[in-house]
C-alpha cells in the first residue's frame, strides 16, 4: 500500500511537470521547456539524451527492458513522450518508434491497452 501512495504522488508530480512544459511551449519558452523535460527524463526516468534521440532504437529497448519501470510509470513516460512531438520530422521519427516500444511494453509485459494508447499509435504511424 505504502509503495502504491509512492508511485501515485510520483505520478501526480510528474502531471504536474508535464503541464509546466506544455505551458512553456505555449508561452514560446522553448529552451526552458526543453531543458525541464531532459533534466525530468534524467531524473525521473533514469533515461539520458544519447538514448532517448539515439537513431538506433536497440539501446532505448534494452534501456526499456532494464529500467524495470512500474507500469504507471511508464504511461507517465509515454505522455512526455507523446507531447514531445512536434513540427520536426527528424525529431519525430525518432520519438514516435520508441513510444511504439513503450506501448508494446505496457501491452505485453504489464498487460495494459489503454483507448488513448491505442489511438495515439494509430497517431504516430504517420512519423514512422
Amino acid at each position: 500500500m505504502y509503495r502504491r501512495d509512492l508511485i501515485t504522488a510520483e505520478i501526480e508530480k510528474l502531471a504536474q511537470v508535464l503541464a509546466r512544459i506544455m505551458g512553456l511551449k505555449l508561452e514560446l519558452k522553448l529552451d526552458e521547456a526543453e531543458l525541464l523535460f531532459n533534466e525530468t527524463m534524467l531524473n525521473s526516468f533514469s533515461l539520458s539524451n544519447s538514448i532517448l534521440y539515439n537513431k538506433d532504437n536497440s539501446s532505448f529497448e534494452k534501456w526499456l527492458n532494464e529500467s524495470d519501470l512500474p507500469a504507471e510509470k511508464l504511461d507517465s513516460l509515454s505522455e512526455f513522450l507523446y507531447y514531445q512531438l512536434s513540427t520536426s520530422i527528424e525529431q519525430n521519427q525518432i520519438i514516435a518508434p520508441k513510444l511504439n516500444q513503450i506501448y508494446e511494453h505496457l501491452s505485453n509485459k504489464h498487460k495494459i491497452v489503454h483507448l488513448v494508447n491505442m489511438h495515439r499509435q494509430k497517431i504516430i504511424q504517420q512519423y514512422l
